[in-house]
């Protein structure tokens, strides 16, 4: 059976598991849109700014119960130079998922969630392409603890309402 869910906004039955992303860090987004192309690199998996920040792509995974497949977030983390040019000496390599893990820090904004920028970090490398999978330090952020925890479906239904049908959508 598929997994499905009713979104708690429009009560619609919505099938397959939701995953929601960045196209790019925040710190992008603080760079003047004209100073972008001289100042940034964006990349699908990596972004540097001015040569000084350095962030690569992940899948930051949070259990569902009752279901087979996480909820997914495609957030960025900041890296320092060496652990960005260890991700970068092992980001083409088809077995990678020994290198690693690196510490950074979380850098990516979660509607439903209170502040999570520049929570601590783990990225671990995953072998065949597959992006990394992001650990969060564990806290008392209800972010960090939901990772760790799992979310019930209701939860689930909860956060697709706020992130497909919020103020802003």
């Amino acid at each position: 059976m598929d997994f499905e869910f009713r979104c708690q906004t429009c009560d619609e039955i919505h099938k397959g598991m939701p995953s929601f992303g960045a196209v790019a860090p925040p710190s992008y987004y603080a760079v003047p849109e004209a100073e972008r192309a001289s100042r940034c690199e964006l990349g699908s998996d990596h972004c540097a700014i001015d040569y000084e920040l350095f962030f690569v792509r992940g899948c930051l995974e949070i259990p569902v119960h009752g279901a087979d497949e996480p909820l997914v977030w495609g957030v960025w983390v900041s890296l320092s130079q060496q652990n960005f040019k260890a991700w970068l000496m092992a980001y083409e390599e088809q077995h990678r998922s020994h290198v690693g893990p690196f510490f950074g820090w979380l850098s990516a904004w979660f509607r439903p969630y209170p502040e999570a920028m520049n929570l601590r970090s783990r990225v671990h490398l995953r072998d065949n392409g597959i992006r990394p999978r992001i650990e969060l330090e564990p806290t008392d952020h209800p972010l960090a603890l939901e990772q760790h925890n799992g979310i019930s479906i209701d939860r689930l239904a909860e956060i697709y309402a706020i992130m497909m049908h919020g103020p802003d959508q």
